[in-house]
């Protein structure tokens, strides 16, 4: 049995710091031969919007940016379908697990032959197969408080057993990686079953998140704390660089298990017409190097894209009348005949400002609380902000639970919100707070992404309040530090958007289960006994009307007690230049990169 001792980490991260060093060493020689490499490749750029991601440990990921990031070196062990994101499929099992007493017990079998990427961290530096421990390995790292249990809330009171190793080891002086969990259960290398406290709808959705993906023992003892700048996994693509909030490049994986672009049948009529089934068949990946570069501002990213040295592009909101005839949302002539292609998607989308429950300010249960906040939802017109900066393109909704799911509230409209603009009404509520006219009441601080477009939304926000005296005060910060920020409980008010990681409301109503407090998916610390019985109670259900009921009644509960101000869901608008193919941009998940691929001949 292997004990492993926090503290000797700090000997892997020496000794991978050395290594750095040495192989940086050559690095001057080399140029000329890399560059010649370089120039008869397939070489892919793409876009990461904000500074990209914090880590590239699936671990320590919570964002969009980490999402994208860690898709490209790790794996899962289910997916979502490229031809129909909605749907699941297995990307390191050879079928869908199957579960003989009504989803207690799981089953899962592991495709043979799936190797880790090539590494120093492995004996003469070739990558082993994964196996049955990798995975319960893997999933025990979430348990290790070492990685502040940011993700902890997705398997929380799920595993037979787990929670109460998570909490022997955390007690321990050493982490125990080899100590049993009663859940977990070897039949050999690729065969295991996972055993559940209760059937849990949610748990093979979980299984397709990246902060489940597989990782070797092996790198994360070798490289230590500095793992998260050295990944190792499965995935099409091995790291090159990583320069944080600038660029990520990446290289072909060379012995990448078979995986195949979808076969015709799957592609949709529209699907077909944009010619995307016609690498039917063929193993991916088709590039040989992946570079991305992070843009915080619009502006630049969209400008390198038309210059075309981007292959897609989010369009930006200031840029959207550039681009589509506003009444029809079809793509300029001038765009279609440079051979430009427009995709959309409708978003599972909750862009939000919330509150922080725990603020001496803003926080609290109180009647007077409750009024502040609702006094500030009432003063704030989501409409004006929605006719100004997105040309009325966005949906705006009450509730947490985004269109198209169970929950949501009929016509967007839910009697419990206090949905503004109602200056009387928020007057009102002012003085029941006890700011009659605002009197007394200090600034809201509101932490915020540094871009254009949040200045200008942050300033239209300020007049709205300032219309009842309410003073307004935007703390703007690169994204990665607003998250970090909002997980040390920092913020009094916030703004973000979370998409959800899968189509079912209970994962929008996770983000106010009291135990998901930050750093957990519960930014706002929100903590009602009542909702979190709910809550625990919709975990073991199937879908069906008495489930939908109980989240409406969830969706009220934080809608009166107003944890926070919106929402609205967008529609994302994608340009894709003509020399990439095979795309059609989602953001269900991020493992679609490795069908993309480039006509050099287009490109030139």
């Amino acid at each position: 049995m292997t004990m492993i001792a926090r503290p000797r980490r700090r000997f892997a991260i020496a000794a991978a710091c050395a290594a750095v060093l040495c192989s940086s060493a050559g690095a001057a020689e080399m140029t000329t031969e890399t560059d010649s490499v370089r120039a008869e490749s397939k070489v892919m750029q793409l876009p990461i919007r904000t500074d990209g991601p914090k880590s590239l440990d699936p671990v320590e990921g919570s964002t969009t940016y980490d999402n994208m990031a860690c898709a490209q070196f790790y794996e899962t062990l289910l997916t979502n379908k490229y031809t129909n994101p909605m749907e699941m499929e297995p990307l390191l099992l050879t079928e869908m697990p199957t579960s003989p007493d009504g989803g207690t017990t799981w089953h899962f079998k592991l495709k043979p032959d799936v190797y880790f990427h090539d590494n120093e961290c492995f004996p003469d530096g070739k990558g082993r197969t994964i196996r049955a421990d990798d995975v319960f390995y893997s999933i025990k790292r979430l348990a290790d408080d070492e990685h502040k249990l940011e993700n902890w809330w997705l398997l929380d009171g799920t595993i037979l057993g787990f929670n109460e190793y998570k909490d022997e080891q955390n007690a321990a002086d050493e982490f125990d990686y080899d100590a049993p969990v009663e859940g977990f259960r070897k039949i050999n290398d690729l065969e295991f079953e996972i055993v559940l406290t209760k059937p849990v709808y949610r748990f093979l959705y979980i299984l397709g998140m990246f902060q489940t993906s597989v990782v070797p023992r092996e790198a994360v003892e070798y490289y230590g704390q500095d793992f998260s700048r050295n990944p190792v996994g499965t995935g099409p693509f091995i790291l090159d660089t990583w320069v944080p909030k600038q660029s990520l490049t990446a290289n072909k994986n060379p012995n990448y298990h078979p995986v195949y672009y979808p076969e015709r049948g799957e592609w949709s009529s529209a699907d077909k017409r944009n010619r995307l089934h016609r690498a039917a068949g063929k193993q991916v990946p088709f590039v040989d190097r992946v570079e991305f570069t992070m843009f915080v501002e619009d502006q630049p990213m969209w400008l390198e894209f038309s210059k075309g040295k981007l292959g897609y592009t989010q369009v930006p909101e200031d840029y959207f009348t550039d681009a589509f005839d506003l009444a029809s949302k079809q793509l300029k002539e001038e765009w279609l005949r440079k051979g430009i292609r427009a995709h959309s998607n409708l978003l599972l989308d909750f862009t939000f400002r919330g509150f922080n429950m725990e603020d001496e300010l803003l926080g609290g249960y109180t009647p007077e609380k409750r009024a502040l906040r609702r006094a500030i939802s009432y003063a704030i017109d989501l409409d004006e902000i929605n006719k100004t900066f997105y040309n009325g393109r966005r949906i705006v909704y009450d509730g947490p639970i985004p269109p198209g799911l169970e929950g949501h509230p009929e016509n967007h409209r839910a009697d419990a919100a206090a949905r503004g603009p109602n200056l009387s009404k928020a007057k009102q509520l002012l003085a029941e707070a006890g700011y009659p006219n605002g009197e007394g009441l200090p600034a809201i601080r509101f932490y915020t992404s540094q871009n254009t477009l949040n200045n200008a939304v942050s300033e239209m926000v300020k007049r709205q309040l300032a219309q009842v005296n309410i003073k307004f005060e935007p703390v703007f910060l690169d994204f990665s530090t607003l998250i970090e920020n909002i997980n040390k409980k920092k913020a009094p008010m916030f703004g973000f958007a979370w998409s959800s990681d899968y189509p079912d409301a209970e994962n929008n109503l996770a983000l106010f289960y009291g135990p998901n407090e930050a750093p957990g998916s519960n930014h706002y610390n929100y903590k009602r006994p009542e909702f979190d019985a709910m809550y625990e109670q919709v975990l073991t259900m199937n879908p069906s009307e008495e489930r939908t009921a109980i989240y409406e009644q969830m969706r009220d509960m934080v809608l009166e007690d107003c944890a926070y101000v919106g929402g609205m869901a967008r529609e994302r608008f994608y340009l894709m230049n003509p020399w990439l193919l095979n795309c059609k941009p989602t953001e269900r998940y991020y493992g679609w990169f490795k069908f993309l691929d480039v006509d050099d001949e287009a490109r030139n």
